[in-house]
């Protein structure tokens, strides 16, 4: 962004063709509509009922962020991505760690994709074995193998123009899934007998992590913004995007939570009875969003070595990095499977950084005004404690617990 920081007003070519306040509604909710959602009645049976207080207070508090990172850009019309803002507000270190965090944080959501296929492939098919040249292997490392497999020829396309357009599977998927949740607890006989604690301390920090993981999109709210048509419109799209997808969420943690209490495992449809049609709908319309956004996920890595390399415009060089990359991750899926503790990790460290405090440290950076002590910055403050407590208390909790499993 260097020579970037005078004012400059988008063209009207830009404007007329950018996209519409509805359309990057839909985007915007594709981007918070994530795996998270599976977790949800796990987060509230760790935390307990009163859990769920935190939910909203968390999704007030990344909606606050994401505006933060609206007047960052605001103040320096240039910028299009997280990266150009934290080169604006701290040079090329800052661009450096903002791109580090995000990289970290996708890199580890392709390796929860893994490892989502083979929990719920294995729920499907439970007495599956493979067998490779005599080696046999276990059903749910092998549908992590195959399902890699599958998808690694899709990361070797450099244009994901068909695989990037998914907003709709995205957004339908969630609701998809509540609904199939729902049924099966009204209709198919399992009922919302259970109570669940009140409040569980002991719980709260990985509580606390999986819910920022489901808000973690602020990654792409600075493109989706600089796509839009009218800018000034974004912080309404943002409230929708915040409001929709807090129903959502909210829905299934309290419907999985009354069905299953204390019993939930870390994904809710590894707690429906497999035999009913409906839990058959909610597995595979888990199992098809990885499917499609694997590939989009890990381009942004693959692009990020190959612009650093020598033969970035090698079609068998990209082909090579982007194959290593897919294979880091099943070896990482394979030796660490433990999807709640990973999303725990990934909210702790990676969610809370990029989504709560590198948008009030850029903020602040940036925009001089709100330096002066007033409550604008008592807020700002507030969340950088906070935001920084549930860090390390996450980030201990998640590895802690992660250790203790392997």
């Amino acid at each position: 962004m260097e020579g970037q920081n005078q004012p400059s007003t988008p063209n009207s070519e830009q404007q007329r063709r950018g996209t519409t306040f509805f359309k990057t509604c839909f985007n915007g909710l594709n981007a918070l509509s994530g795996v998270g959602i599976l977790s949800m009645p796990y987060a509230v049976s760790q935390g307990g009922w009163l859990s769920l207080i935190l939910l909203f207070l968390v999704a007030i508090t990344c909606w606050y962020t994401g505006l933060l990172l609206q007047r960052c850009m605001n103040v320096h019309p240039l910028i299009k991505t997280y990266p150009d803002i934290g080169e604006v507000a701290f040079g090329y270190k800052g661009r450096a760690l903002v791109s580090l965090f995000l990289y970290l944080e996708l890199y580890l959501v392709a390796v929860e994709f893994l490892i989502l296929e083979g929990d719920n492939l294995e729920k499907l098919f439970p007495h599956m074995n493979f067998k490779v040249s005599g080696l046999r292997i276990g059903g749910k490392q092998g549908f992590v193998l195959l399902t890699a497999l599958v998808i690694l020829p899709t990361t070797w396309l450099r244009s994901l123009g068909v695989l990037a357009y998914v907003s709709a599977g995205g957004v339908l998927a969630p609701i998809i899934l509540v609904s199939c949740v729902l049924w099966i607890g009204a209709v198919d006989g399992v009922g919302f007998h259970e109570r669940g604690q009140l409040l569980n301390f002991r719980g709260l920090p990985t509580t606390i992590s999986l819910f920022v993981f489901c808000y973690c999109g602020h990654a792409v709210f600075p493109t989706l913004r600089t796509s839009m048509k009218d800018r000034s419109q974004f912080s309404k799209v943002l409230l929708v995007c915040f409001i929709s997808s807090t129903i959502t969420y909210g829905s299934m943690a309290i419907i999985g939570h009354l069905m299953f209490g204390e019993n939930l495992k870390s994904q809710v449809t590894l707690n429906l009875p497999i035999k009913k049609i409906s839990t058959k709908i909610a597995i595979y319309t888990t199992l098809i969003n990885p499917f499609t956004k694997y590939a989009v996920i890990v381009t942004p890595i693959s692009t990020a070595i190959e612009d650093t390399m020598l033969f970035s415009k090698s079609w068998p060089v990209s082909i090579l990095i982007r194959t290593a990359i897919v294979i880091s991750t099943v070896l990482v899926a394979l030796f660490i499977p433990f999807f709640g503790y990973i999303m725990a990790f990934i909210g702790a460290f990676l969610s809370v950084s990029v989504s709560i405090l590198l948008p009030c440290l850029c903020y602040l950076k940036i925009n001089k005004a709100a330096q002066r002590f007033g409550l604008e910055l008592i807020i700002i403050i507030g969340i950088l404690l906070i935001g920084s407590l549930v860090c390390v208390l996450g980030t201990y909790n998640s590895v802690k617990q992660i250790v203790q499993h392997m």
